[in-house]
């Protein structure tokens, strides 16, 4: 395994402790913490077991509380699983949304730790697509299995890397482009050289039918990670034990706003804003001047695909 604090460079790779992979299992720990106890805020049978198998003992500790301290920015049990809630249950309605519309296809892009194909009530009938490297994939179909938790869909995993041709590997996995899908992109734009995130915006646009509908993170035009932002999250790691240097991760420069990007090709865009979020789950964003501003130009945006440019 290699260090999970590696910097990113063309062609590089990673399992579920190492660079971009060990951030999905601190994703799955923080939702193994929220999914905790009598008064948990979401439900995720999975994400604790997930963590465990595999192994990396700091985040082990995440997903038990046994790292959270009240009072502490970025420490606080409250602060942490208020959090990934938000992020949680916005996608999680977003295809439940979807599925009511009468949506059968899926397709979770950068997949990760996210167990919704087998946590979510689907609908007959609908066929969920995960993709992600080869060795994500196969590390969470085999402990799945050993768990002996069960699909509530036709789940279809698809090893490929989105830096290849990962619209003709879905093809053969038995996508259909003529039926409407509903695609997330949870927590992978930033992961993504500019090129690339418009690359990958593109494919996801030629192979919608029209009623499809995706989803992601999104931040306004010219925002950027606050430099102490970035230097907030150092120290999370930092006290956590976490050897995650999360900024060095992200591809910077300029780059398109995804909702303007996918506005000119033929969607039709609404956001929430992380405060907005926040409010829309009963929650108080954290009185902290420095996340204020970046609060109210980041947060979720949905896109619904009408076809006409």
């Amino acid at each position: 395994m290699s260090d999970t604090g590696s910097v990113r460079y063309d062609g590089d790779t990673w399992d579920l402790a190492s660079s971009v992979g060990a951030t999905a299992t601190s994703v799955a720990a923080s939702r193994a913490l929220a999914s905790r106890g009598p008064d948990a805020l979401i439900h995720d049978p999975y994400a604790d077991a997930l963590v465990e198998a595999v192994g990396l003992q700091p985040l082990i500790k995440v997903a038990r509380g046994e790292n959270a301290v009240d009072g502490d920015p970025m420490l606080s049990r409250d602060r942490m699983t208020e959090q990934i809630a938000v992020r949680t249950r916005y996608f999680d309605d977003f295809f439940t949304n979807a599925a009511r519309d009468g949506v059968r296809q899926a397709v979770i892009l950068a997949s990760g730790l996210d167990t919704r194909a087998y946590r979510l009530s689907w609908p007959t009938g609908t066929v969920v697509f995960e993709l992600d490297q080869p060795q994500v994939i196969e590390f969470k179909t085999r402990v799945m299995a050993d768990l002996g938790a069960t699909p509530t869909a036709d789940r279809r995993p698809v090893s490929i890397d989105l830096r290849d041709d990962w619209p003709a590997a879905l093809r053969s996995a038995g996508f259909d482009p003529a039926a409407p899908t509903a695609w997330i992109a949870e927590g992978l734009l930033i992961y993504l050289p500019p090129q690339a995130q418009d690359r990958l915006l593109d494919s996801i646009t030629e192979l919608s039918a029209p009623g499809s509908r995706f989803a992601t993170e999104f931040m306004a035009a010219g925002t950027t990670l606050p430099d102490t932002l970035a230097q907030r999250f150092k120290d999370w790691s930092t006290k956590t034990g976490v050897d995650i240097d999360l900024p060095a991760l992200f591809y910077t420069g300029e780059r398109n706003a995804a909702g303007d990007y996918l506005a000119e090709r033929g969607w039709k865009i609404s956001t929430r804003t992380t405060r907005e979020a926040y409010s829309d789950n009963g929650f108080e964003l954290p009185d902290d001047a420095m996340l204020a501003d970046f609060s109210d130009t980041s947060g979720y945006l949905t896109a619904h695909f009408t076809g006409i440019q």
